[in-house]
């Protein structure tokens, strides 16, 4: 049986960035697509699920293994201090709990029962999840990024990962946020200084599927 991401055995930069949109120890990492999160950004939130999808589809074809990663919470929410700015409101609202419906994974992903799902109490995925121990089990060290919101998770996820030297790439068609605005510098001026971000479709052209 040929390795995970056979297809994608050659790293290629991107236009003249001398980046790698391919490599071959990718995973394809997928942030906070649960029910209500979508439902939440509306029609910037179900076209990012509809490429988050394709990914799922170009990642499985070439072999490159993938992560889910959910934002849940124990009852009564254990997990979050009153300073907690970005989740305190969630408490009040017993919103994004374990066994809540809106908070499981969209079903339009069709997740696999061999790929993962990487439950976090924080904003980011690495903070306090074994999403690092994962990474390291599956010799991964080229990481696709995709998730809402774009200003929440995705950005905090890639700095950290950024700071862990993982090479990375954001799939921008796969990325909402409720703030249009935030949403374009984000990707147009402050993710590209640390990551190759492409479309969708850019990123199965490069990988061949």
């Amino acid at each position: 049986m040929p390795p995970l991401g056979v297809r994608a055995s050659k790293t290629r930069p991107l236009g003249g960035t001398g980046i790698a949109i391919v490599s071959s120890r990718a995973a394809l990492v997928l942030l906070d697509f649960q029910t209500s999160v979508v439902e939440s950004h509306e029609v910037e939130g179900a076209k990012a699920l509809s490429a988050a999808g394709a990914a799922v589809n170009i990642a499985r074809q070439a072999r490159i293994p993938i992560i889910f990663v959910v934002v849940q919470f124990r009852p009564g929410h254990p997990e979050v201090t009153d300073t907690n700015a970005t989740f305190v409101g969630l408490r009040k609202a017993s919103a994004l709990l374990e066994a809540d419906k809106g908070a499981q994974l969209h079903p339009a992903l069709a997740r696999r029962a061999d790929e993962p799902v990487v439950v976090k109490r924080r904003v980011g995925a690495f903070c306090g999840t074994d999403l690092e121990v994962l990474l390291r089990a599956m010799d991964a060290r080229h990481l696709v990024l995709s998730g809402i919101a774009t200003s929440g998770v995705v950005l905090s996820t890639l700095r950290v990962a950024a700071d862990l030297d993982y090479r990375l790439t954001v799939l921008r068609d796969a990325c909402a946020d409720r703030d249009g605005e935030v949403h374009s510098v984000l990707l147009e001026k402050v993710f590209v200084r640390q990551a190759v971000v492409v479309d969708t479709r850019e990123w199965s052209s490069a990988l061949g599927t």
